[in-house]
């Protein structure tokens, strides 16, 4: 089989492009098969990394089996705050795990290579800076902040420490988004001059109401730990621990949870160092259990001219109550051509050019003229334009999918640990997940505070 493999690499080479509807995956193919070949490497026990998990709620759970999958990786221990998740760690990993309700014995274990940081978003920059200055590598779920003013603080730690520091927002290892950029900056679309990006949501589940356990209270769960950071203290509520992304104290709101999935992608596609202006408006419209983050948000997002792109602007959405169903698009627009990554799994690129000639008749003021002078005007256009002006160019579609079963958060922890191992730069870094970050947390400061937020994308700093 690795042989067959090895043929189908040396056949296809490194320079498949997609011109047309007919070579809809092979480019997906190949980079699929690469990443079998390298799956296929023996790992020795020097070379096996150690992972340890902090929070083991959705997120946690899920970027623990994406990790496993990587050949040489091994769950060493687990951290979260309610009894019952760490009962469920010993049920699917067994029961030599390691648990713990303290993420500092976590972090100092001598045989814990890399932890995941998967909390409530307030936990993040702490323990991660606390995992870098122990010497841990760390996978930090997104949004890498909890608030802008934590960013410059986080990088700051990273540099110090020299720590490996991945953001989670696996778009940026998909191989859709890496041919998506490709092909963007092959100019397949022309000068871009705006994005639509959104998430649509119909479900209770969808808009964050997620079961509760039957035995949740003070007993089960460590409440004081869990809002040892906030500023507002409040009593147990089992609301706010197990749907803490509802409440500003804990979660970022769609925008740090939604949104910059969308930025992350946004910004890998166009080169992006960031927008100088964000404004947003939105609602509470329908899920009115509590939580006081909007269930609707809509923004616009400017980007002005750089040396990575000219300037375009972004308009992104999240809706909770959306009779369109569960849908998520991306639609980046050029003067010849959209990328439409419209709900995962490759995209479109639809291509149109406009003919030289600027045409006449139609919804237009020619049939207002006189009959004299509508000859004279036709008998001018086709001595100025010729029949190739006066058509718009027949440009084929390009339609590229991903490989059946891949998945790219595996890819995004397979890329973190090879940089574990070879040291090559990880694919998402603190400055450019705080570069996608910044902007979403401000759609929130947007909402709040009724205001354009002006913001140094170069210098990653408020204006």
């Amino acid at each position: 089989m690795a042989t067959d493999r090895r043929k189908f690499l040396k056949q296809f080479g490194t320079s498949v492009i997609l011109t047309s509807a007919s070579l809809t995956s092979l480019a997906a193919k190949e980079e699929h098969e690469r990443r079998i070949l390298q799956a296929e490497k023996r790992i020795s026990s020097n070379d096996k990394i150690r992972i340890a998990t902090i929070g083991m709620g959705i997120m946690g759970f899920n970027d623990t089996r994406a990790a496993l999958s990587v050949p040489g990786v091994e769950l060493v221990a687990c951290c979260d705050l309610y009894k019952g998740r760490l009962d469920r760690v010993k049920e699917l990993y067994g029961p030599n795990i390691f648990t713990t309700g303290n993420y500092k014995e976590i972090l100092s274990r001598k045989d814990i290579d890399a932890v995941i940081v998967a909390t409530s978003d307030n936990w993040h920059v702490p323990i991660s800076i606390d995992a870098m200055h122990s010497g841990k590598a760390v996978y930090s779920e997104k949004p890498m902040v909890h608030h802008i003013s934590e960013g410059l603080k986080e990088i700051k730690a990273q540099r110090e420490t020299k720590a490996v520091f991945q953001v989670g927002s696996q778009r940026v290892s998909s191989i859709a988004f890496k041919k998506a950029r490709e092909l963007y900056q092959a100019g397949a679309i022309g000068k871009i001059n705006s994005i639509e990006a959104s998430f649509s949501r119909q479900s209770a589940l969808g808009a964050w109401q997620y079961t509760i356990p039957l035995d949740a209270s003070v007993q089960t769960v460590d409440w004081d730990q869990f809002q040892a950071n906030s500023k507002a203290k409040h009593d147990y509520d089992s609301n706010r621990f197990f749907r803490w992304r509802n409440y500003r104290e804990y979660g970022t709101g769609v925008a740090g949870d939604l949104f910059v999935h969308l930025l992350t992608g946004i910004h890998f596609i166009t080169g992006s160092k960031g927008p100088n202006k964000i404004f947003s408006i939105g609602d509470l419209d329908y899920w009115k259990d509590g939580r006081n983050v909007p269930d609707v948000m809509s923004a616009v997002i400017s980007y002005p001219e750089s040396p990575e792109h000219p300037a375009f602007q972004t308009t992104l959405r999240v809706n909770f109550v959306s009779g369109e169903g569960e849908r998520s698009t991306t639609k980046i627009v050029g003067s010849e051509g959209v990328i439409d990554m419209s709900d995962g799994g490759g995209f479109t690129i639809r291509k149109r050019k406009m003919p030289v000639a600027p045409g006449y008749g139609g919804w237009d003021s020619f049939d207002t003229y006189p009959e004299a002078m509508q000859k004279a005007i036709v008998e001018e256009y086709n001595k100025k334009y010729s029949a190739a002006d006066q058509q718009a160019p027949k440009m084929d579609d390009v339609i590229y999918h991903e490989p059946e079963g891949y998945n790219d958060s595996n890819e995004h922890f397979a890329n973190f640990f090879d940089s574990m191992r070879t040291g090559k730069p990880v694919v998402e870094d603190a400055v450019f997940g705080f570069r996608a970050a910044a902007p979403c947390l401000a759609c929130n400061d947007s909402y709040f505070e009724n205001k354009v937020i002006k913001w140094d994308p170069v210098n990653m700093k408020l204006g």
